[in-house]
């Protein structure tokens, strides 16, 4: 059955209320290191569920589709920012994986030793607030959304303001991120922004495939340069594997969307990220399938993954926004039957 199809009339008789098909569940973690952490679980009734984390700056933790898991998850799981640890490597510590990972704002990547940032920036380990979760008919469709704010701010430094929505609506299999990154500061800012999306078992299996436009793949180093002729293939998990890193240059459709998928011909299911390549130019496909560590990561960004300081000088390609400039990125995630 469509539910998508299903008027605002049609749902009042056959339900007493809409959140016996969708909506938006939300709690507080009670236990653990995730104690005091915000949750937000929006699940559609078409099969696709998925959990908010306003603690972690909007990120996406659990999801599944219809019973499949979706995320790779660590064994940190869900961990508050309270717990993270501010060297060079330490974000992995309390990194508990999840399907979409915010990196940035002012920078994302590797560690920069010269402009003393940490890996992947601050945006994942910073609480989110103006929180704003909305159920509500729009042109027919009952519409589940939520949204809120994430600021990244130091005295003498920069001032930036990220304003995440994330909606779907019922009986629907794909939900959209919209970002908007505004520096109120009064100096120019550099904005590295990083969307981590993780994929793991059973959706990422040996029966998995990446698939994509014809386009232009490029090692990020000499360990992935061994592996260029299979950045498309996964094999079962390998005993202390090292990740691999690419990058891809994706041709935009005629609707500004870039897309990449996993395919799963097992499962029949198909994991589709689409991003709008103006805004965010690079794709960086991030394939770690070791033992306890079995994930591939689609990556879309304004930037590369090697640091603030590589994006300035080697790629010559590090986005500047102004005082008062206002950047707007998009992501949707989409999953489908075959």
């Amino acid at each position: 059955m469509d539910l998508s199809r299903l008027s605002r009339t049609d749902l009042k008789k056959l339900t007493g209320s809409p959140s016996q098909i969708a909506g938006i569940r939300e709690s507080v973690l009670s236990d653990g290191k995730g104690r005091g952490t915000r949750i937000a679980e929006i699940y559609t009734g078409g099969g696709l569920s998925f959990t908010v984390v306003p603690e972690r700056g909007m990120d996406i933790q659990h999801a599944n589709y219809k019973g499949i898991a979706l995320s790779f998850i660590t064994p940190t799981d869900y961990s508050h920012p309270s717990f993270y640890d501010p060297s060079p490597m330490g974000w992995l510590r309390n990194w508990g994986g999840g399907l979409v990972t915010g990196c940035g704002m002012i920078g994302a990547g590797a560690p920069d030793p010269v402009e003393k940032l940490s890996l992947h920036g601050l945006l994942s380990n910073t609480p989110a607030e103006n929180i704003v979760c909305r159920r509500e008919w729009v042109d027919g469709k009952y519409i589940l959304s939520i949204s809120g704010e994430t600021r990244e701010s130091r005295m003498f430094g920069e001032n930036l303001l990220l304003k995440r929505t994330i909606a779907t609506s019922m009986g629907s299999n794909t939900f959209e991120i919209t970002d908007l990154v505004r520096n109120e500061g009064f100096t120019p800012s550099p904005l590295m922004l990083l969307y981590h999306i993780n994929i793991g078992f059973p959706m990422l299996s040996e029966n998995s495939i990446v698939k994509a436009k014809k386009h232009d793949v490029v090692p990020r180093d000499e360990t992935a340069a061994k592996g260029i002729k299979e950045w498309h293939k996964f094999d079962a998990p390998v005993k202390n594997y090292k990740e691999q890193c690419f990058y891809h240059d994706i041709p935009a459709d005629k609707d500004g969307f870039a897309r990449c998928t996993l395919s799963n011909t097992r499962l029949g299911l198909d994991f589709e990220v689409a991003y709008r390549k103006k805004e965010l130019p690079f794709f960086t496909e991030w394939k770690m399938t070791g033992e306890g560590a079995y994930v591939v990561g689609f990556e879309p960004a304004n930037c590369h993954v090697e640091g603030q300081t590589a994006e300035k000088n080697k790629f010559k390609s590090l986005k500047i926004l102004q005082p008062d400039e206002t950047g707007e990125f998009k992501v949707r995630i989409s999953v489908l039957e075959k």
